[in-house]
């Protein structure tokens, strides 16, 4: 991982039992996704990708902030190319997390905005502290929040996804919650072992299965009723064959745990 001062670490991982841990590491700006973090997250991602021991993984942040999104530090007087560039790698950082075959929970104790938001909606769940808040507010400094606009619009319905990007006010978690962005809202002391539960419902099913679910989820969105049902008896029919599909069918009538082959 790159450093912001040549000890700390822009982005923490930690993996145990399965579970790995990312955590954007710099509290003094904010958890902002510098250029160097953006290249961290991807890296980190590729690697999860590759590993079959992670189960399931958690985002979080250091210090007060989730993410405050893209750190305007950067982003003063730069030429077109940096600015396609950043923006490039921002949005394949999102849509890695889309296709990683793990799924992905963030884990917010604060303030999400901007690219910070965007990265929430692209998680698979998230959990968040009732003090969270979850903005676009690029309107608010001149620079619509046109790519974190992407993945919130497929998470909450439009009508507030516009009103997030038109005032660039915040929403509290609860009405977060509400909208479909969150799938709990808990007090701070009750995030950790909010995230485990989802870590553990995910530990009892099948890799092989959630792999292949995740992937036909996101693939399906983006179609036709009737295409989607196409694919999706193709997925089913695979799955339906599948080593594990048998044994957790026969250990349900059974009334026995299953024992999964694949992973």
């Amino acid at each position: 991982m790159s450093h912001t001062d040549g000890a700390t670490p822009d982005l923490l991982f930690e993996q145990e039992r399965g579970v790995v841990r990312l955590t954007l590491n710099r509290p003094g700006r904010r958890n902002a996704l510098s250029q160097s973090l953006v290249t961290d997250l991807n890296a980190a991602i590729a690697r999860i990708a590759a590993d079959a021991s992670a189960r399931v993984v958690v985002i979080a942040g250091a210090g007060p902030v989730f993410c405050s999104g893209h750190d305007l530090s950067e982003m003063v007087g730069r030429p077109e190319g940096e600015y396609r560039e950043l923006f490039s790698a921002c949005s394949r950082v999102m849509q890695s997390l889309r296709r990683l075959p793990q799924p992905v929970i963030a884990r917010v104790h604060g303030l999400a905005t901007a690219a910070g938001c965007q990265l929430v909606a692209s998680c698979d769940l998230a959990v968040a502290a009732s003090e969270a808040q979850f903005a676009t507010p690029g309107v608010n400094i001149g620079l619509f929040c046109t790519t974190p606009m992407v993945p919130l619009v497929r998470a909450v319905p439009a009508k507030i996804a516009l009103e997030m990007l038109l005032t660039g006010a915040p929403l509290s978690a609860e009405r977060a919650l509400a909208a479909g962005l969150v799938n709990r809202v808990v007090s701070a002391d009750q995030l950790d072992a909010t995230v485990g539960e989802l870590c553990d419902a995910i530990f009892a099913s099948s890799p092989y299965v959630l792999k292949l679910g995740k992937q036909a989820f996101y693939d399906q969105l983006a179609c036709d009723e009737a295409t989607a049902y196409s694919r999706a008896v193709e997925v089913i029919t695979g799955n339906a064959i599948h080593a594990d599909a048998q044994e957790g069918i026969s250990a349900f009538l059974n009334k026995r745990t299953p024992v999964w082959k694949d992973s």
